[in-house]
């Protein structure tokens, strides 16, 4: 089966195996990922960190290449290698001169098939990721985000750390590891996706020749969210820190809501540049804290928009109300035109300007087809976009700016968190 879609194109191969690629023929490079529909999200409590563990373990070597030849096969012809893994899907990605897509293709492929998970070196990775975890925990301003999905999806895998924590790693031996890559790392899962100097049909034929290697298998799933919260929840985590971190967090839709659009536009006008907002109020009218700005996630079944801070712990309680008073404002009266417009403008431009990327391209094309099942156009987003009404945002502010959806996490030197209890209302 062959689908075109103006300059992109996807193939999908007898065993489901699918090859996508964006053909940008006036580039020089090209990128290539190898997506796999598997993340964190999958993993049950006890296999928490066997994806982003995998990661690691494909760079230390395979039957043909070791630690040392998989990166210097790579940059040693100017390009370069690196790895993801997010909740819902795991990447690794490279790139090159387009004259070197088919050495990008064997290295990328070899360490998907042929890795080894030498013994010495899965408790030698085991080591490093620990090191990971704990400078995750040495940097409040990652922490506290790791303290704000606990506390946001309490009891599921979206409330764990991607990484895992010292006990789960501990239990991920070799065997565990390549039974958990054997067991979801599928082609029925996973994408070759192309992007820059590339022809999709010389694509197809280089892939082909890797698909027989590919085990079949049943796909993988996740247990859907379900989350009961009546009132506002605290998870303070009491150091010695020079700032006050926070990171105060909502519930909102999922990928598939076409309220993400709203909430999209929304978010810009709320915290996403320094024309929002929340930095206008809180940094440039008041000098209450140098870094302040707010984001939006989206999954299969859920979402949230979280809105980050660093300041001064005395300010905590200056802050917080100013930072409830700009959702209570949202959810009351619609932005102006002219604020609408902007938030508009810069969001189609920002994709506009990714877009230019042959990475960006390559993540573009990843991201839909496993979160979406096929490709959305960036036009349409930006004709969603353009559709949406300044009542359509006072709408979903209204939704989900509510006192059960909110939860807030920080690291400061306070012992208590009362008063700020009183002060987190909707």
């Amino acid at each position: 089966m062959r689908v075109k879609l103006g300059p992109v194109h996807l193939t999908r191969l007898p065993n489901g195996l699918r090859i996508a690629t964006a053909e940008m023929p006036h580039m020089a490079s090209v990128s290539l990922g190898v997506w796999v529909g598997v993340g964190s999200r999958y993993e049950p409590a006890d296999f928490n960190g066997a994806c982003h563990f995998i990661e690691h373990m494909l760079f230390k070597g395979t039957s043909r290449r070791s630690p040392r030849d998989i990166s210097q096969a790579v940059e040693g012809i100017g390009g370069y290698l690196n790895a993801f893994t997010s909740e819902e899907m795991t990447c690794f990605h490279s790139r090159a001169r387009a004259d070197r897509f088919d050495e990008l293709l064997d290295v990328l492929a070899d360490m998907l098939l042929n890795s080894k998970f030498a013994p010495a070196d899965v408790a030698k990775e085991r080591e490093v990721i620990k090191e990971e975890v704990a400078m995750y925990r040495d940097q409040p301003q990652q922490h506290v985000h790791e303290l704000l999905n606990a506390t946001l999806w309490p009891g599921t895998s979206l409330g764990r750390a991607i990484t895992g924590d010292e006990k789960s790693l501990d239990g991920l031996t070799r065997s565990r590891l390549l039974g958990w890559l054997c067991g979801n790392y599928l082609p029925e899962n996973t994408i070759f996706v192309a992007s820059g100097n590339v022809r999709h049909r010389a694509a197809v034929k280089a892939v082909s020749r890797y698909a027989k290697f590919f085990r079949r298998g049943t796909l993988p799933k996740f247990a859907p969210v379900r989350i009961e919260q009546s009132t506002p929840r605290i998870n303070l985590c009491t150091r010695k820190t020079e700032q006050a971190q926070i990171a105060l967090g909502i519930r909102t839709c999922s990928r598939h809501d076409e309220r993400r659009f709203a909430l999209r536009l929304l978010n810009t006008i709320l915290g996403e540049n320094m024309s929002s907002r929340l930095f206008q109020v809180l940094r440039e009218d008041r000098g209450l804290a140098y870094s302040i700005y707010s984001s939006v996630s989206h999954w299969a079944d859920c979402g949230d928009l979280v809105i980050s801070a660093g300041l001064d712990t005395e300010n905590l309680e200056r802050t917080l109300p100013l930072i409830l008073r700009e959702l209570r404002r949202l959810a009351s009266s619609p932005p102006s035109p002219a604020e609408l417009r902007g938030a508009r403008d810069y969001l189609i431009g920002q994709l506009d300007l990714g877009l230019e990327s042959t990475d960006n391209q390559m993540n573009w094309l990843g991201e839909q087809l496993l979160g979406y099942g096929r490709i959305i156009s960036p036009a349409r987003v930006k004709s969603r976009l353009a559709a949406v009404r300044a009542m359509d945002i006072r709408a979903v502010a209204n939704e989900f700016f509510r006192s059960d959806r909110l939860n807030l996490a920080l690291i400061s030197p306070l012992k208590s968190d009362a008063k700020l209890g009183r002060l987190l209302k909707l």
